[in-house]
């Protein structure tokens, strides 16, 4: 009956409006003022933080990043990490969420469990254990340090996306898996052709949680990669800013920032989609 009232339509419309414009500003205004700061000279920057653009807009600032910052080589790192850390985390998640969740051992509560635990224990306390480990690796005595292995092998292993695909591989329906072992189909049969397909949604939750965890991982990376020409950006990029041009810098920052934004807004409508339904399932 309220909203009948012109005055409160109004009033409800520049509400809505204002509180529409903060957060435009709060948000898109950081990553504009960031290109502003790509696209100027570094006097500018300084002298004028908030001027757009006096002497026009510097692109040689992007291009100068490629070869001065080697932002080509860092990209291309960071992208064969957040590759490699994608399928082993998958591999991981589900064949631990399978295990736990639809093969159901007699020791899988205990598991479950001490993969719940883990949850609780911060990743500092075994930062170093981790990275004893790495330098030698048990049974095996081999060194990954400067190894893509030495980022891949322990971002694999996250508890969260286990239990995450457990809670959901727990949802299918019992009686899907009890038909497919009725018509013959065995463990892995029913992993691949049964649970997968129907675990779609919770993969493309998984798959991007995973990309972006490694793509903004600095303090590991840090350690496992010292050799420069294997370093990601996120570690790259702190190590250079003294010794880079500001504006040259802010490029590279810019780029750094507009890659993710650029593919969740790509892949927005299937993550927008598998999130929706990564809780629920109908069999």
């Amino acid at each position: 009956m309220d909203r009948k009232s012109p005055l409160v339509r109004g009033v409800v419309a520049v509400a809505a409006g204002l509180v529409l414009v903060a957060l435009v500003i709060t948000c898109a205004g950081p990553l504009f003022w960031l290109f502003k700061a790509a696209t100027s000279t570094s006097t500018e920057t300084l002298a004028q933080p908030f001027g757009l653009w006096p002497s026009g807009l510097h692109w040689e600032n992007v291009t100068a990043a490629w070869s001065t910052v080697r932002f080509g080589t860092y990209l291309r790192n960071t992208l064969i990490i957040c590759a490699g850390a994608w399928f082993f985390g998958l591999l991981v998640a589900t064949t631990g969420g399978y295990g736990i969740a639809v093969l159901r051992p007699a020791y899988a509560k205990v598991v479950e469990i001490a993969v719940l635990a883990t949850l609780f224990i911060p990743g500092v306390v075994s930062l170093v254990a981790l990275y004893l480990t790495v330098v030698n690796l048990p049974l095996l005595n081999v060194n990954l340090l400067n190894t893509f292995w030495a980022v891949w092998l322990p971002g694999a292993a996250s508890a969260f996306n286990v239990l995450l695909v457990s809670r959901y591989f727990q949802a299918i329906p019992r009686e899907l898996f009890e038909a497919a072992r009725i018509d013959g189909a065995g463990a892995f049969r029913v992993f691949w052709s049964l649970v997968l397909p129907l675990a779609k949604p919770i993969l493309g939750v998984v798959s991007l949680l995973t990309i972006i965890g490694a793509y903004k991982d600095f303090l590991w990376p840090l350690l496992a990669l010292p050799d420069h020409d294997l370093q990601p950006i996120s570690v790259a990029l702190p190590r250079v800013e003294s010794s880079t041009d500001l504006g040259v810098f802010m490029a590279a920052l810019f780029v750094s920032v507009v890659i993710p934004v650029a593919l969740f807004l790509v892949f927005q409508r299937q993550f927008l989609r598998a999130a929706g339904s990564a809780g629920a399932i109908k069999g």
